[in-house]
């Protein structure tokens, strides 16, 4: 039975676009490590591409860091892998640096002191 009433479709929503969320450090630096602890190596050159969307873009990274555009976006494609010495250099051009923590006290234990050796 017809009510006479109409249904309204929802509005087209937009994708998400993480680079329009990070607006100050600690957002950036948060982004990052959770693309870190994911531990999915081929995610950190996309979250590091966001990253680069969101403060100014590969032109703007680029003159921060020294490294051409086309450095950037080969090193920050789908199929690129930064070395260390250059995810490094970028990370700095965010304001951020590599850091390593012991799994064990991530999970809450703290891990035994290891002998010293001879």
């Amino acid at each position: 039975m017809r009510t006479g009433k109409t249904t309204k479709l929802a509005a087209a929503s937009a994708p998400f676009r993480a680079a329009a969320h990070l607006r100050s450090d600690t957002e950036i630096a948060a982004y990052i490590e959770a693309m870190l602890a994911d531990g999915d190596a081929r995610a950190v050159p996309v979250a590091l591409r966001t990253v680069a969307k969101a403060v100014g873009g590969m032109g703007a990274l680029a003159g921060k860091t020294g490294l051409s555009r086309e450095t950037l976006y080969r090193t920050l494609s789908e199929k690129g892998n930064p070395r260390l010495d250059t995810l490094a250099t970028i990370l700095a051009a965010f304001g951020l640096r590599l850091s390593v923590r012991s799994t064990a006290t991530l999970r809450g234990r703290r891990s035994e002191p290891r002998p010293a050796q001879a």
